[in-house]
């Protein structure tokens, strides 16, 4: 469990196959942090995604991207000498100073525009709906491993504001219009989601395991029905 809170800027040394029959791909990153403190096995968050530290060393660390990864991020398009936001996990008692972040990215979207406002700068980023029906404006969105609070939103884009502090911590400044971003949605907002659509009817997911979008009409009749509210 992370918290979006991202805590060094670590620099890609190496990215190749290893393992030709599993398509995995081995990661190698140069850090600050002290990795060779972490036990091998432990989690580390790279760009927003929660990998295993499989090898260590004084300022170094790598990480194996097997084929679930290489689709669902942009972790398989990174190359040597490119920067990646690292976040070690959330121990229980540290302060939770973003929001609650699994490192599991539910899909990769795009910068559609960037404008900027005196020292900070908007992003608006497209999802598809699978995610975008889980943003809210207030609400939470991890933008490459990044908490970042949701403005509006307009259809299945989210407008966002960086503001100084994070354009100087984290390199989505350096985003431009049609780069790829990995977004994870608030967990919460999925979890309740998927408890809706099981007490209105059926387990929440189709035949083959995935939670399907639903048209179903819930306003306040619908919530009083079911017991949700009185």
């Amino acid at each position: 469990m992370f918290t979006g809170i991202v805590e060094a800027i670590g620099l890609v040394e190496s990215i190749q196959r290893v393992e030709l029959e599993q398509a995995v791909v081995r990661l190698v990153v140069g850090t600050e942090l002290p990795v060779e403190s972490l036990p091998l096995g432990a989690s580390i968050a790279v760009d927003g995604v929660c990998l295993t530290i499989v090898e260590h060393t004084v300022g170094h660390f790598a990480a194996d991207l097997g084929p679930e990864t290489l689709a669902m991020t942009t972790l398989g398009t990174l190359q040597a000498g490119d920067r990646v936001h690292l976040e070690r996990p959330l121990r229980l008692g540290d302060p939770l100073g973003g929001h609650l972040v699994t490192g599991h990215v539910d899909v990769v979207g795009t910068i559609v525009s960037r404008r900027e406002v005196g020292t900070a700068l908007e992003l608006d980023i497209s999802a598809p709906p699978s995610v975008s029906r889980f943003m809210a404006a207030k609400g939470s969105l991890a933008v490459d491993g990044v908490s970042l609070t949701i403005n509006s939103i307009t259809g299945d884009v989210a407008s966002l504001t960086l503001i100084p502090h994070t354009l100087q911590a984290t390199k989505l400044g350096d985003k431009q219009v049609g780069d790829a971003v990995n977004l994870e949605a608030d967990m919460i907002a999925k979890h309740i989601d998927r408890l809706v659509a099981m007490r209105l009817g059926g387990d929440g997911n189709d035949a083959a395991g995935h939670t399907p979008r639903r048209e179903t009409s819930i306003d306040t009749d619908t919530l009083r029905r079911y017991g949700f509210v009185r």
